[in-house]
């Protein structure tokens, strides 16, 4: 079964120097029918002003993941990492038994786009961590990048969540399939439109897949996408 998470839909908040879309429901946007799927707990898309972010704020037992569209987001944390990630990274934070961190908007010009990512643990307690890696996504087009995985296959990260995470840059007339691992999917479009279970999809879109074996994305003028495998 496959359910379309329309952008339009989405909760929404502006604060001026935050502007967020909420796929699940986050803070003060609450949708009882839109609580997460699965290890999926929060997908957020934001828009942070330059100059601005999030100071220093606590987390425990989340699996965090931030991938950057555009700009560059400077991370610092109680564990001594101290960071700057640009599109085409990914960064990982197991928050543990606890964790303080801040991200930052260093340009004094330039807005930070940015997807974050909160999955659900299945191991609580664990030391915190935190970890940044470049993978290929945007060097080789048209096909799957394992970024997150459950045991570190193929260079991904090791997350503690019935979760793996790959991603995709198709260009124009580009395709790519995927033989779902774990039983059940989370399509997230970061850019452009693609063609998928028989419609189309426009970036923030968001599409839940119940069930299915496998899925095919193409788009016919150039995509970026996103897309959970979880149990």
């Amino acid at each position: 079964m496959v359910t379309i998470r329309p952008a339009a839909e989405r909760g929404h908040a502006n604060h001026g120097w935050l502007d967020s879309n909420f796929s699940f429901s986050f803070d003060q946007y609450y949708d009882p029918a839109h609580m997460g799927f699965r290890a999926l707990r929060v997908i957020n898309e934001d828009r942070i002003a330059p100059a601005t972010g999030f100071g220093k704020h606590p987390h425990r037992d989340m699996e965090i993941l931030t991938y950057v569209l555009e700009g560059a987001v400077r991370h610092e944390d109680s564990t001594g990492a101290s960071e700057t990630l640009v599109p085409g990274e990914l960064q990982h934070m197991s928050a543990g038994t606890g964790v303080r961190h801040s991200e930052m908007n260093p340009s004094d010009a330039e807005t930070l786009h940015l997807l974050q990512i909160w999955l659900v643990p299945n191991r609580l307690g664990i030391p915190p961590k935190y970890e940044q890696k470049r993978f290929t996504v945007q060097d080789e087009p048209n096909r799957l990048h394992l970024l997150a995985s459950t045991d570190a296959r193929d260079g991904s990260f090791k997350i503690y969540s019935g979760a793996e995470l790959l991603a995709a840059k198709l260009d124009a007339g580009g395709s790519v399939s995927h033989t779902f691992k774990l039983g059940n999917g989370w399509l997230q479009v970061a850019r452009g439109s693609v063609s998928v279970a028989g419609g189309t999809l426009h970036a923030g879109d968001g599409l839940q897949l119940e069930g299915e074996s496998s899925i095919t994305i193409a788009s016919k003028s150039g995509a970026e996408i996103l897309l959970f495998d979880l149990a």
